[in-house]
């Protein structure tokens, strides 16, 4: 079989071992393997490697941040004259299959060119840990533990300088990073998309921590909605999500505490330091088992599929269903965690 495998989306820790993962099972199932560059603005414009990838070119691979394809965030179905060259190209180029790691845009279009006929094999990759019918994604454990090290380090100021700092983490509609970032570096308060900001509460928290030990930490993920604050205006990407850079939650968040409590407040952003750097061993684990899994997925002809973490198993789930409905965290669980704020 010859197979066409592409990155799509943001880069994240784990994307290199996934990929070096099913090569190297796919070559002890005689697949012929073309990267295909930059997502699906590959298939596009017909950007494949005229070498198929062996182990020479992925051994090394497991170790290393970023993705080996490159990426980008193209939607061919906006346009019926990419989402054509998309089809023609496959065709071109003889792919078999299409292999696709990302996240519920990129498995998106994966799952919309399955129910057109094209056979496809998704693997989950998103720092944010938001699709659906998997238990996590790998990307994920990277991303808490640069901002762990990083809450860590600001602490340390916090304290030197008798300061409040408010940590901005990536998370769009779902707020796992902060939560895990915020439970596992002792913050003070944590601020999710999935609830709505109690700027009094929060304020209230953060007097009564820093009157305590003369600082205070907050976590929060740049998706938070912000009160009062219009987004008819934001720019959005290919698949219609506003550009989160401009809304500098952070800085906001700050700023309001500052203003209500009259404490020196600081913000400070990971940003794009979360997405590069080598794997954490759990993510390159995962993402190993992953797409060793997509490999036998796709020898057995298993399509339509994504591979996904249930328990300790590796298995496939519908990816129609992984995409269709984001997994957020909970309100019962952060209200569980809410207890350590009124101490």
């Amino acid at each position: 079989m010859k197979i066409g495998i592409l990155t799509g989306g943001g880069d994240c820790p784990g994307l290199n071992p996934a990929i070096r993962g099913f090569v190297m099972r796919g070559l002890d199932y005689g697949f012929v393997i073309h990267g295909i560059r930059e997502g699906w603005k590959g298939l596009v414009q017909g950007i494949v490697e005229p070498e198929p990838l062996g182990v020479a070119r992925v051994e090394e691979i497991i170790r290393q941040g970023g993705t080996m394809l490159r990426s980008s965030r193209t939607n061919p179905y906006k346009d019926p004259a990419q989402l054509q060259a998309v089809k023609d190209n496959i065709r071109k180029f003889g792919f078999d299959a299409i292999v696709a790691l990302g996240g519920e845009d990129t498995l998106g279009v994966a799952s919309k060119l399955y129910k057109d006929g094209i056979s496809t094999v998704g693997i989950p990759k998103t720092m944010d840990n938001d699709l659906s019918e998997t238990d996590y994604t790998f990307g994920f454990d990277s991303a808490v533990q640069v901002n762990v090290d990083a809450a860590d380090r600001l602490r340390d100021t916090a304290q030197s300088h008798s300061r409040v700092i408010v940590l901005e983490v990536m998370g769009r509609h779902a707020g796992w990073v902060a939560l895990h970032t915020g439970i596992a570096a002792g913050a003070d308060f944590i601020l999710i998309p999935e609830v709505p900001m109690d700027v009094d509460a929060l304020v209230e928290q953060v007097k009564r921590a820093h009157a305590r030990k003369g600082y205070a930490l907050v976590v929060a993920s740049e998706g938070v909605e912000l009160p009062n604050l219009d987004e008819a205006d934001k720019k959005v990407d290919a698949f219609g999500h506003v550009i989160l850079g401009d809304r500098n939650v952070g800085e906001w968040v700050a700023g309001e505490i500052e203003k209500r409590t009259g404490l020196e407040t600081r913000a400070a952003a990971t940003g794009h330091i979360q997405r590069g750097g080598a794997p954490s061993a759990f993510d390159r684990v995962l993402a190993s088992r992953l797409g060793i899994r997509a490999a036998q997925c796709v020898y057995e002809k298993d399509f339509g599929k994504m591979v996904a973490l249930r328990g300790v198993n590796v298995e496939p789930v519908d990816i129609d269903k992984a995409t269709g409905v984001l997994r957020t965290v909970p309100v019962e669980l952060y209200k569980s965690i809410c207890p350590l704020f009124s101490k």
